[in-house]
């Protein structure tokens, strides 16, 4: 199997034997010259062989002197020059291996992960029935059917894969319907009122895979200790591979790191360590380093780590009116007031920073809908009651670079956006690639831009997410453009740049990544790194929106293209645990396959919740079924809050989102547990006025949590481990040198007694909760009753 890469910087790493060294070593200076950006991603190889495109590794022209690959492996370059392949020769290839790329006399590396993919053969009994076509979808082929075809073989239909040991959710589609397999009594909860199938495969023992975590800081270097033995340690100090003088195996088992002399006059540079043996890659660890020491406090860690980012979605047109001038609901009586404008706008985001809301919450980085020129008129169709809709939301743009006067202006953007950076704050715009409206003039003057409506059946290609996701329209009035052609991707990308460049903004969140081809992401990365990122030594922050499977959306997530896209795999797991009946041992093993895909040290973004879902708190209060249309029961009847322990509920996911790795996110409103049922009726105008006893307590409790994110070190940095996950409860730990959270939830009925063992480098006496519960300690052991519909946090 082929697997093509397209990252974008270089990653750096070798691997050493530990020997005795002395601190002489750290004087020795790394070229100040980097033709790559910090902290590249690692490559997971396809099983046969990987395609790089080396643009996206190198962003600004230099010659490749040199190439030196593992023996199990071969290289060759494309005509151009343009792409590396990379091939497997042999059997020997090691779980990780490291690619040198030598560039004008510098050596700087890739760490390349072994594929584990095994070939498995799924199979569907037809027991008679005379079927015309089976085909499977499921986490392992980004759910598009077309992808795995079952081929009959005297009534039973086959299919060959490849995947790794993991679980995988999957359904059969059988003459064009959707069907859980009949023969496997496994199934979990879609989260959206139905299930698929789950196929558990290999059996790969964790326990026995490296486990690394960060120790103590000295002087100019830091140590590390590790859990199972390893064969090899691989460091990186920015995008250089660490000489072996660098590191050593001290007396004690564990390893002394020395941070390099250069490091001393220079802001945000890392050193980031994995190791692996026969059974896998461990963790990774990061450890950031500012003008040569290791951070040791949160006040050190300025608005351009977005490891620290507490993201806010500021849904403009629904958020808070501060000018009543600009208000202009569009005048069309099909359209009901739900499905209007309620006057939002840029003036008054900008308004609540001023009054300090988002600071007080604990955000420190704010991501605003699309602001940019929509149509006027009304469009669509919902049935039941009858309504069309207006442009709201602004995700029906008629414009590149204009913004809509109905959100604000071009002046009042400015101020948004430099009142918010002097609050210590970053601004993030909703940017819509994938599709224009169809009054967009560039569409306009030559619909050739656009994708086709209708497939070659004579079908239309609308809402084909999957099987034709990368030109399917939303719908007969939104044209998808076609991006794969570079005289479209070259002008969008342009577009994006200059928002960035004339308003001075910290990113994106990108609209319906999925739906658009790599080579727009890659295109618009690259443009970002070149103009802006390098030559002005500031950060960009692009998250994307994909539904589907890890592998799907991590091909997006990479040096090349995106810092991370929102994981919702793992908000279907938590929300349908908390406010359903999913286990939390589910919620683990789906926090484990992110981590495996996206690394411990991910941007991912952790919702509450979104514009395009049922509100949290509705299905936690039993308002929302799981199994029912949410968009339906929210034109249909008043979806409120329900029974009042969704409150808590909504607490404990908060409490989640502010403690595990990743970015947590607010969707608007749910800080104070805002109701409803799926789009419009989850885009309520915010409350900021008249709230009750328990929305003002969620509020406070989700500002206390957001701000100990904010100042935790072992939550913005820190190493990630599963202590205990069962239906009920899930215990995790977060560590970073000698700073420490536990994080335990307990979904169930009752009070349970937990009993758990901590580590020697921590003292017990020091640990505390963050609500004041009780806990008992006993030198390494502490105990503690976790309530039912509760969580606690212990940190020192």
């Amino acid at each position: 199997m082929k697997k093509i890469i397209f990252l974008f910087l270089t990653v750096i790493i070798l691997t050493f034997s530990c020997k005795n060294t002395n601190n002489s070593v750290q004087e020795f200076m790394y070229p100040d010259v980097d033709l790559l950006s910090p902290n590249a991603s690692p490559i997971t190889l396809g099983t046969d062989s990987t395609i790089i495109v080396l643009s996206d590794y190198i962003p600004q022209k230099a010659d490749i002197q040199k190439i030196i690959v593992n023996k199990a492996l071969s290289y060759s370059f494309s005509n151009d020059s343009l792409l590396l392949k990379l091939k497997i020769i042999s059997d020997d290839l090691p779980q990780s291996s490291v690619l040198k790329i030598n560039l004008v006399g510098i050596e700087y590396s890739l760490l390349l992960k072994k594929s584990l993919k095994e070939k498995y053969k799924i199979t569907f009994n037809s027991k008679g029935e005379n079927y015309k076509s089976v085909a499977v979808k499921g986490e392992f082929n980004a759910w598009n059917p077309a992808n795995t075809p079952l081929v009959n073989n005297n009534g039973i239909w086959e299919a060959e894969i490849e995947i790794e040991a993991g679980r995988y959710q999957y359904l059969f589609v059988v003459d064009g319907f959707e069907t859980i397999d009949p023969a496997n009594n496994e199934k979990v909860s879609n989260g959206m009122g139905g299930f698929n199938s789950l196929l558990n495969f290999g059996n790969t023992d964790k326990s026995k895979i490296p486990y690394l975590y960060t120790k103590s800081i000295g002087q100019n270097y830091f140590t590390i200790e590790n859990e199972n033995k390893f064969d090899t340690l691989i460091v990186f100090y920015k995008n250089y591979s660490l000489k072996e003088d660098f590191v050593t195996k001290t007396e004690n088992g564990d390893y002394q790191i020395v941070i390099p002399g250069d490091a001393r006059t220079q802001r945000k540079t890392a050193i980031r360590v994995w190791a692996y043996n026969k059974h896998g890659v461990s963790n990774d660890l990061f450890i950031p380093i500012e003008l040569g020491q290791v951070i040791e406090n949160a006040s050190q860690v300025s608005r351009d780590y977005f490891e620290a980012a507490v993201l806010y979605n500021v849904f403009v047109d629904r958020f808070f009116d501060g000018n009543s001038d600009n208000n202009r609901p569009t005048p069309d009586n099909t359209i009901l007031p739900q499905a209007n404008y309620l006057g939002g706008d840029i003036v008054g985001a900008t308004q609540k920073v001023k009054d300090g809301y988002f600071q007080k919450l604990g955000i420190n980085t704010i991501w605003i809908s699309p602001i940019v020129k929509n149509p006027e008129g009304a469009y669509g169709a919902y049935p039941n009651p009858k309504t069309t809709f207006s442009a709201y939301h602004g995700y029906w743009p008629i414009s590149f670079t204009l913004i809509d006067d109905r959100m604000g202006t071009k002046e009042e953007l400015h101020q948004l956006v430099a009142i918010a950076h002097e609050n210590n704050m970053n601004v993030l715009l909703d940017f819509v690639a994938n599709h224009v409206h169809e009054e967009h003039p560039y569409y306009q003057a030559n619909k050739d831009v656009a994708t086709n409506l209708y497939l070659p059946d004579g079908t239309l290609n609308t809402e084909r997410w999957d099987d034709h996701r990368l030109t399917t329209w939303f719908d007969v009035f939104l044209p998808t453009l076609d991006l794969s052609k570079p005289e479209v991707y070259n002008m969008l990308s342009d577009s994006a740049v200059y928002w960035i460049e004339e308003y001075n903004l910290d990113g994106f969140r990108h609209d319906a990544t999925k739906h658009i081809p790599e080579v727009f992401w890659r295109t618009l990365s690259l443009k970002l790194k070149n103009k802006i990122a390098i030559p002005e030594k500031r950060a960009i922050f692009q998250i994307g929106e994909t539904y589907g499977s890890p592998e799907l959306i991590s091909s997006y997530v990479n040096t090349g293209q995106l810092d991370a896209q929102f994981d919702f795999n793992v908000y279907d797991a938590v929300s349908s645990a908390i406010a359903g009946d999913n286990s939390f041992e589910n919620l683990a093993n789906v926090i484990s396959t992110s981590h495996k895909y996206y690394g411990f040290h991910n941007l991912m973004g952790n919702i509450t919740g979104n514009q395009d879902r049922g509100r949290f708190i509705s299905y936690a209060g039993g308002t929302l079924k799981f199994d029912e249309d949410a968009k339906l029961a929210g034109w249909t009847r008043d979806i409120e809050v329900g029974n009042p322990i969704a409150y808590e509920k909504s607490e404990m996911l908060i409490a989640f989102i502010s403690t595990m790795t990743g970015v947590p996110v607010i969707y608007y409103g749910d800080e104070i547990g805002m109701p409803g049922g799926n789009d419009p009726d989850n885009r309520r105008m915010m409350k900021f006025n008249n709230l009750s006893e328990k929305e003002l307590n969620l509020r406070n409790k989700s500002s206390e949590l957001l701000n100990f994110r904010k100042k935790s070190l072992a939550l913005i940095f820190g190493d990630f481990k599963i202590l205990q996950s069962t239906n009920n409860i899930l215990i995790y730990e977060r560590t970073y040198f000698d700073k420490i959270v536990i994080f335990a939830m307990n979904k169930g009925t009752e009070t349970t007694k937990i009993d758990l063992n901590i580590k020697k480098r921590f003292n017990t006496s020091e640990f505390k909760t963050l609500n004041e519960e009780e806990i008992n300690t006993n030198s390494q052991k502490i105990d503690f009753d976790l309530n039912a519909n509760s969580y606690i946090v212990i940190y020192n």
